[in-house]
């Protein structure tokens, strides 16, 4: 078994279907398709996932750092597959257009998430809280699925039922001591995966951004209309959406170091003349303080008053990591009945709001696999067929993203000449031609529970396609 630094003495050994790593969006996610599809749904009463699917969270409870995120249809056409779309469209208002002004030269651009497609139907863009998300699936699971405060202390594989036949489990020891071993291991556990360094993926690297991102709270009611608006100045973009009568999420994207440079960045320079340790980013009144004071203060007012309403429990800094296009596409991503899905498998900016929906597609895609019943496919030939399935995609994804960032803040790490070029094309080139042409990725569908062809349509055929793949 692959050593991860420790662990206690043997005290129990558990059997499951199916481990996942993490309680995040793509670990609920995961565990929560695996048992709509039947790949792990028996019940066996140990208090670890019934027998069928364990998740093992490091934390003492669900977690929502992040505060909120915005769910685009490709993420809805996935949740409703799992079946818990229907729990969360009536609580949150849709939104379809986005206002982006030039603060350094008052232009002002509106454009529409549609891409080039015409678009009609129920299935649109929604922000929503991330905890309200989290909880819409985990109250799907059975008691006991989710463990929490479990800390992975080692990852390896055993031949099934003591050698020979060529199938592998999974076996994870946890640092109490406890040995869980299922038939696939799934990690759900972040950009810095435990599960993806055992499988040999390269490091998330360093964008050369970082990221403020809070929830304001109105008790009263804020009165903003129901649209994205985008602030854009030199190193900086800061947007700022309604969630709902009361909240509102805000962000600040700003350039800090070199893009490229690992991900190991003890110091992060946030302006000319301030340097924020990272013991800071925990600290959401300093957070708050640069936020209005020093790297946002030439923002507009309305938006100034937003962050000055956070939520300090809601308050987060962090850099902004990305897994490069050709390492998801070469990686090693799978091994035997391992594997990795979200963040663990594709970190990605937030420039195109697709972290969280493309997890919610890889727990659609990974459970289909797994159940597949033709040829009677064994898990790791499952997993392989998601990896395969599901690398074009994300390198897409992540490619997009990357650029979306890079075009939108101007590039200002690049050189004059450069820069002034990068902006004539973001103003004039990319959100009238470019960014439609990525909007169109977020209306991919990544088809149902059961074994079918994915699609890539639009409107009314899509949402009733949907319709489908409700499960109750």
């Amino acid at each position: 078994m692959g050593d991860m630094g420790g662990g206690g003495e043997t005290k129990d050994v558990i059997d499951v279907e199916a481990v996942v790593v993490g309680a995040g969006i793509a670990g609920l996610a995961t565990a929560l398709a695996l048992r709509r599809a039947g790949f792990a749904a028996r019940d066996g009463g140990d208090g670890c996932g019934g027998g069928g699917v364990v998740v093992l969270e490091r934390h003492a409870e669900l977690r929502a750092t992040g505060a909120a995120l915005t769910v685009f249809p490709n993420g809805w056409f996935a949740l409703r597959a799992l079946g818990v779309a229907h729990k969360l469209t009536p609580r949150y208002q849709p939104y379809e257009t986005s206002v982006v002004t030039n603060l350094e030269s008052g232009a002002t651009q509106v454009f529409r998430f549609g891409g080039h497609k015409s678009r009609s139907g129920e299935v649109r863009v929604r922000p929503v809280h991330r905890r309200a998300l989290l909880e819409a699936m985990a109250e799907e699971l059975p008691p006991g699925t989710i463990r929490f405060s479990s800390r992975l202390a080692s990852i390896g594989t055993e031949p099934a039922g003591g050698g020979g036949g060529g199938e592998e489990l999974a076996v994870v020891g946890l640092d109490d001591g406890t040995v869980i071993r299922s038939r696939v291991l799934v990690g759900c556990d972040g950009v810095h995966s435990a599960v993806a360094r055992w499988l040999g993926m390269a490091e998330p690297a360093s964008s050369g951004r970082s990221c403020v991102r809070g929830l304001a709270v109105y008790p009263g009611g804020h009165g903003v209309r129901k649209e994205l608006r985008q602030f854009l100045s030199h190193g900086l973009r800061a947007g700022m959406v309604p969630i709902s009568d009361t909240d509102i999420y805000w962000f600040v994207v700003n350039n800090t170091v070199p893009a490229g440079k690992p991900a190991q960045m003890p110091r992060i320079k946030i302006c000319s003349n301030l340097m924020i340790k990272r013991e800071a980013a925990g600290d959401p009144e300093k957070i708050l303080r640069e936020v209005t004071d020093n790297l946002g203060r030439h923002l507009p007012e309305e938006f100034l008053d937003v962050a000055r309403h956070s939520d300090p429990d809601n308050l987060t800094w962090a850099p902004l990591l990305y897994r490069a296009p050709w390492a998801i596409l070469t990686g090693r991503a799978a091994r035997g009945p391992v594997t990795v899905a979200g963040d663990a498998f594709h970190p990605m900016t937030p420039d195109m709001a697709q972290g969280g929906c493309a997890a919610l597609e890889d727990a659609v895609v990974l459970a289909r696999a797994l159940s597949s019943r033709s040829p009677s496919p064994s898990p790791a030939d499952g997993v392989a067929a998601y990896v395969a399935e599901r690398r074009g995609r994300a390198a897409w994804i992540v490619a997009g993203a990357y650029l979306s960032g890079y075009v939108q803040q101007g590039s200002t790490s690049a050189p004059g000449v450069r820069a002034a070029a990068v902006k004539l094309f973001r103003d004039w080139i990319f959100y009238r031609f470019v960014f439609p042409l990525l909007a169109d990725t977020m209306w991919f569908d990544c088809g149902d529970l059961v074994a079918s062809p994915p699609r890539d349509g639009g409107g009314e055929e899509e949402a009733a396609d949907c319709k489908k793949s409700h499960v109750h």
